[in-house]
């Protein structure tokens, strides 16, 4: 089940709400758990049981930890097991076939694949028990003995799937205290239907776009074809992604969560480094937490600094996927912010604001270009496409046409990964703000104007993947 469904929006978001508003305080977490676990298991229910034992493991972790303090020494090894349990059960479901296929084609061997369905959302709900563990070590958030309250952190829907990764910091006191308001309601149905927009009406439209191209023969791409195509995948994981982060806040803000914001205008970046702290704000900042400062950040010399950024790169590649190409990628982006750290920065402090957009968007989408095929070699042969490299023309008449029918949409996506759209309705609202009345009507017809067309879309769409589902 997807947020951008029919069946999410008409079926399980009003009984959810419905049950949740009428219920008693005490039995609210109850019904989000509940509501949680069906929601998972819609589109899974075998998996449904791993969900259950990973919530039952770390709750009861928690508990040994805590008493462990009590001894010297003892903390630590009970969070060294539960690091090492949880990485093992994501290792097991995620990667097992990796290891498999790697071994194979090392050894010569012919190890059976254990061909294990990737179960949804896994590497988001083990980074957030991870994050609970670690920080109770650290003595940072208390420990949770009320099971109820800590299987809904684990398991709470609107953020399960994708994110954003929610530390138990930030709502540790929502989960026990936390009052719902108009404001939050209201202001929560505007971020989900922003985010439905965005992913209904833009991610899908240019993504449908790239299924298209990535489809064709690789080798006899049109140059244009093939920029056409990368700059489609563009903004599809950014529209894709983000609108399923701000439905996921959104969500949140319904039911009295305030969720961390998860991504920021990444694509006015103009550095790689600007860019790393404006996407998934989430999983940077909890590989920058819990991996890269503890393994001495900048505090050990500039050898170790550059060790430390590949490792928390390596990671993140491979956090995102059983496959070299996730591997490449997060390799690439190491790299790129090691030489900007040791001298491009500087560099690129002295050129205009066009070069350094240009260079980082260009480098960014590069990047994409290894990240969206499930092959290495296939993200490879693209970026020699891109630049004529198999003797393909500049352009051809499809290539033109291409460009033709989808440039308005190319530069509605482009406008819109801005804060251009947000800036203008701040003015527009701040010139009218002796007249709120009128600004109420208007953001709300914008709001059902958004919810209705994105129905629309939805009902005759045959193109809804959302890109995240695989990791």
């Amino acid at each position: 089940m997807v947020f951008s469904s029919i069946l999410f929006l008409f079926y399980f978001l009003p009984a959810v709400l419905v049950v949740y508003f009428i219920v008693p305080r005490k039995a609210k977490n109850i019904v989000l758990l509940l509501f949680s676990l069906f929601f998972y298991a819609w589109g899974e229910p075998v998996y449904i049981l791993l969900m259950l034992f990973s919530i039952c493991m770390d709750y009861f972790l928690g508990l040994w930890l805590e008493r462990a303090k009590e001894k010297p020494g003892g903390a630590k090894k009970v969070l060294a097991l539960a690091v090492v349990l949880n990485v093992a059960l994501l290792g097991f479901f995620k990667y097992a076939d990796f290891f498999v296929e790697n071994i194979n084609a090392l050894t010569g061997l012919s190890i059976p694949a254990l061909n294990i369905p990737l179960p949804i959302g896994i590497s988001f709900y083990t980074f957030q028990a991870m994050s609970y563990l670690i920080d109770l070590y650290r003595r940072d958030v208390p420990v949770q003995r009320n099971i109820i309250s800590f299987g809904t952190y684990v398991s709470l829907f609107p953020q399960l799937i994708a994110g954003p990764i929610v530390r138990m910091r930030t709502v540790v006191g929502e989960l026990k205290n936390r009052r719902e308001s108009f404001d939050d309601f209201s202001s929560g149905v505007k971020r989900f239907v922003t985010g439905l927009g965005k992913k209904v009406l833009i991610a899908n439209t240019v993504g449908a776009v790239w299924s298209q191209i990535s489809a064709m023969e690789l080798q006899e791409l049109p140059v244009l074809t093939a920029w056409i195509g990368l700059l489609a995948f563009t903004f599809q994981i950014y529209f894709d992604f983000s609108g399923y982060s701000d439905m996921a806040i959104g969500l949140g803000r319904m039911f009295g969560f305030h969720f961390l914001e998860n991504f920021d205008y990444p694509y006015i970046s103009q550095s790689i480094t600007e860019f790393w702290r404006r996407w998934h704000i989430s999983l940077s900042s909890w590989f920058k937490e819990y991996v890269y400062i503890p393994l001495g950040g900048n505090r050990k010399g500039l050898p170790k600094q550059i060790r430390n950024i590949l490792v928390v790169w390596l990671l993140t590649g491979f956090w995102h996927g059983a496959s070299w190409n996730f591997v490449v990628w997060g390799l690439y982006f190491g790299v790129l912010l090691i030489l900007e750290k040791l001298f491009l920065l500087r560099f690129l402090e002295k050129l205009p604001t066009f070069f350094r957009h240009v260079y980082t968007m260009l480098l960014v989408m590069l990047g994409w270009a290894i990240f969206s095929f499930d092959s290495l070699s296939d993200g490879l042969t693209y970026i020699r496409a891109l630049f004529g490299g198999y003797g393909q023309p500049l352009w051809d008449n499809a290539a033109l046409y291409l460009l033709y029918t989808n440039l308005v949409l190319l530069v509605i996506a482009a406008i819109g990964s801005t804060p251009l759209p947000q800036k203008l309705w701040n003015r527009l609202s701040g010139r009218l703000a002796g007249h709120p009345v009128s600004v109420g009507a208007m953001e709300t017809c914008l709001v059902a104007a958004g919810m209705l067309l994105s129905i629309a879309f939805l009902v005759d769409a045959s193109y809804n993947p959302f890109l995240y589902f695989r990791f």
